[in-house]
């Protein structure tokens, strides 16, 4: 009989996989919130950190924030940011089983320099 793994055990309990992780950022550098080529390549590192296949990344200039967002294969990660206040909200939503949202979150939350933040994990996984 042939053994079975971890992951071909956990495939066989779930339908759907899936984990949002999401969370509000205070005290960021104003400087780095209104980047939006710094942004960018934060939100590419953190598909990477994650382990997440990235596709596209778009962003726009809404003055004087930015909004920001990477298409993976495995679903977005999202940036939205508010200099004048020092505070950004980040979502990391992600339907692979080899993913890991949370590193991805935790990368963001150190790129942005947040003094603080608050961060939830919703499982979002279909059985």
């Amino acid at each position: 009989m042939e053994a079975y793994t971890l992951l071909d055990k956990v495939q066989a309990t779930y339908k759907v996989i899936g984990k949002h992780v999401y969370g509000n950022l205070y005290d960021c550098d104003p400087k780095i919130l209104s980047d939006v080529e710094y942004l960018t390549e934060v939100i590419v590192n953190a598909a990477k950190e994650g382990n997440m296949t990235l596709l596209d990344v778009k962003s726009w200039k809404i003055e004087p924030g930015v909004s920001i967002i990477a298409i993976i294969l495995e679903s977005h990660i999202t940036i939205h940011t508010w200099p004048e206040y020092g505070f950004a909200t980040v979502d990391v939503y992600s339907c692979g089983l080899h993913t890991n949202p949370e590193n991805s979150f935790k990368y963001i939350v150190s790129a942005l320099k947040a003094g603080r933040y608050e961060c939830k994990v919703i499982d979002r996984s279909f059985y």
